[in-house]
């Protein structure tokens, strides 16, 4: 029972630590905090410490999700450079977050190497490009894949949800 209670423990520690320090960052960078940007940031925490939230020290853990956290913050706005349109911060959130999570396994837990995990990391790559090039190939095919012009000008986040994601920090990195 106290294995459990550990990860509990550092589940939630790491999701802090990625709430916190997405905040600060936010409002060093931007001189605002951003909700959106604050809950991507306990998200990723929580995807980081997933693939191991046992073996970590509760500061490890902190740790570990304050990197997932700062992740997101300079990611999303990468992504708006590089004209992705990701409504809800997934990449940056599943994608980035996820492999730096991946990746840190070794440095708590003695069973895993760096190396074994990066393996682990490609493999999953290739599977998931693979499947998902098959997919999108279909989708386009059955349905196409682009918005409207009007749409896509002003973005599938507010046409999709209704609002706007991290509304006045887009472009302004």
């Amino acid at each position: 029972m106290s294995d459990v209670s550990k990860i509990f423990v550092n589940t939630n520690m790491a999701a802090c630590g990625g709430v916190v320090i997405a905040i600060i960052l936010t409002q060093l960078r931007y001189k605002k905090a951003d909700v959106t940007m604050a809950m991507n940031g306990a998200l990723a925490g929580l995807v980081s410490i997933t693939a191991e939230p046992l073996a970590p020290t509760v500061g490890q853990s902190i740790l570990i999700g304050m990197i997932g956290g700062a992740i997101v913050v300079f990611t999303v706005p990468l992504l708006d450079k590089l004209k992705i349109d990701d409504v809800v911060g997934a990449i940056p959130v599943h994608l980035f977050a996820g492999i730096w999570g991946t990746l840190i396994v070794a440095w708590s837990n003695a069973d895993a190497t760096f190396i074994g995990q990066l393996v682990g990391v490609l493999l999953t790559m290739v599977w998931v490009g693979v499947t998902s090039g098959i997919l999108w190939f279909v989708l386009k095919a059955v349905m196409g894949l682009r918005p409207s012009a009007e749409v896509e000008i002003a973005g599938l986040d507010l046409h999709e949800t209704g609002v706007e994601a991290y509304p006045g920090l887009a472009n302004q990195a």
